[in-house]
């Protein structure tokens, strides 16, 4: 960094999705731009990693909503990255496809409403007509959020009976045929979604993006990160890793710069920040802001984590695979998370890798099991943040994640039959993982867990009672690609006018 101390219009803490696209938006817009990372690498949860030559992503394992004229084509459009990523289309017949033990079929979910009706009727003989109004609701569900369409205005949240409505429950409400249900929910680990808890918004707007279209990125999603940080830079905005922000200090009522662990301080007119919200608190003193707000946000409960295992293929010996394969022990989908150490794990999704040096076969994949973050009690106070704090967990540590894979290994192996004996190393990573790379409290796989008990105490705005600080990021809408750039124009939004920047990206699109 330059030893020349800069005044920024705008510095943004955290280079994930939410801060890159929010740097993007306002250096267009002519803003001086900053944009703060803890970490080497950018992007957040599009970060990827490689073993053996063999590159994995952490976060992004596919995409909805991609293809000609559907939500986030236009907002890519926008962002200058149409054109520019490296795509492949999914299995447009069964691009997610939900299996049980004990039951030799595979449950298809299917691109576009009118394929995704035909193919769950064809394997649920009776219940077209219940798909077909499950299918109805989703989609009515969407067009109540405007920025998720790229529209204008703000609707009534407080009316909307939805936001209360449970969706495990609406979807027993739909069809008696359990089976059904479950195949339904089946994506669950694309949300988190808990019984009696998650609204059914939730599930509607992540599953719709999917099914218009599925794509997955070649070779990683940390091309999106690459893409938008050029831009950035080409448009005099800066990005400096290694630079991990530790204090807001003030002048008056107003954040006057950030303090960073080494000691520099990076002055703005206005901060925005991409972190964990209670690690947005815990950057600012008392006294300015209210106890209330703070306790809130510090207390609202987080999404569970994961353990994830990351499988290099032997060479050429497994072709590749379209889709992806969410497997379950039982029909049970929602008990998921009520594990033990026996009968951890009850399920898995499984994310084939695709690279564009070998497209005939799969190098890798990914398989996510969901692990609670008190599992980690034993190693909570070690961080593994390089390069300013690096420590080892020690060798309980390793052989805790040693058994975990192996037993995965075993379960997938049971699943995958076509994986057994073709298996050339693995990795893995825990709730810790998650928690020091990614910069979460918790781990947390989504941030805020919605709750249909008190749906509007999980709406974050991005305003804050200091003047100068907005917040971006997954807890503001919804997480994942779409969410998150969804919730960088709704900041942005503050310093530019909704109805300006909605104009601006129509036009691009």
């Amino acid at each position: 960094m330059n030893s020349t101390p800069k005044k920024y219009d705008t510095v943004i803490i955290g280079s994930g999705m939410g801060g890159l696209c929010s740097a993007y938006i306002l250096s267009k817009e002519g803003f001086k731009v900053c944009v703060l990372e803890k970490n080497r690498q950018l992007g957040g949860s599009l970060q990827i990693f490689s073993r053996e030559k063999v590159i994995f992503d952490t976060g992004i394992h596919y995409i909805g909503g991609l293809s000609e004229g559907q939500n986030l084509n236009r907002y890519f459009k926008y962002f200058d990255l149409m054109g520019k990523l490296k795509l492949k289309l999914m299995d447009v017949e069964g691009f997610d496809r939900i299996s049980f033990s004990g039951d030799p079929t595979h449950y298809m979910h299917s691109q576009g409403y009118d394929n995704f009706i035909r193919v769950l009727s064809e394997q649920f003989p009776g219940e077209r007509e219940n798909i077909t109004r499950y299918c109805t609701k989703i989609r009515e569900i969407c067009k109540f959020f405007p920025m998720y369409n790229l529209e204008e205005g703000q609707k009534d949240l407080i009316s909307a009976n939805f936001l209360e409505t449970d969706t495990k429950a609406y979807i027993e409400s739909v069809t008696a045929n359990k089976k059904l249900q479950s195949v339904l929910a089946g994506t669950n680990p694309l949300y988190a979604g808990e019984p009696n808890k998650t609204p059914l918004y939730v599930h509607a707007l992540v599953v719709n993006t999917y099914i218009e279209s599925a794509w997955k990125c070649m070779d990683g999603g940390a091309q999106i990160a690459k893409y938008l940080a050029e831009s950035i830079r080409s448009m005099g905005g800066d990005i400096f890793n290694y630079s991990e922000a530790t204090k807001f200090n003030f002048s008056g009522d107003t954040i006057k710069n950030v303090q960073l662990s080494d000691g520099r301080v990076i002055e703005g007119k206005n901060f925005i920040s991409n972190c964990d919200l209670s690690r947005t608190m815990d950057m600012i003193e008392p006294g300015h802001i209210r106890h209330a707000y703070r306790n809130r946000i510090n207390h609202l409960e987080n999404t569970v984590s994961a353990f994830i295992l990351y499988v290099v293929l032997k060479s050429k010996s497994v072709k590749y695979f379209n889709h992806n394969v969410y497997h379950y022990e039982n029909e049970e989908v929602w008990d998921v998370f009520n594990y033990d150490d026996a009968s951890w794990p009850k399920g898995f999704a499984l994310f084939p890798q695709y690279s564009s040096k070998n497209p005939e076969y799969t190098d890798s994949v990914i398989v996510l099991t969901y692990m609670k973050y008190s599992d980690m009690k034993e190693w909570d106070s070690s961080l593994n943040i390089i390069p300013n704090h690096k420590q080892s967990r020690g060798a309980a540590y390793e052989d805790f994640k040693e058994q975990k894979s192996q037993k995965l290994i075993k379960i997938l192996e049971q699943r995958m039959t076509n994986l057994k004996g073709n298996i050339e190393s693995y990795y893995s990573s825990t709730p810790l993982t998650y928690r020091d790379y990614i910069g979460t409290r918790d781990g947390t796989l989504y941030g805020i867990s919605k709750d249909i008990r008190d749906p509007l105490k999980t709406f974050i705005s991005p305003k804050t009672k200091i003047p100068n600080l907005l917040l971006t990021g997954q807890n503001l809408n919804l997480h994942g690609v779409l969410g998150v750039t969804v919730s960088s124009v709704v900041t942005c939004s503050e310093l530019l006018g909704s109805h300006y920047l909605v104009k601006k990206i129509k036009e691009a699109s």
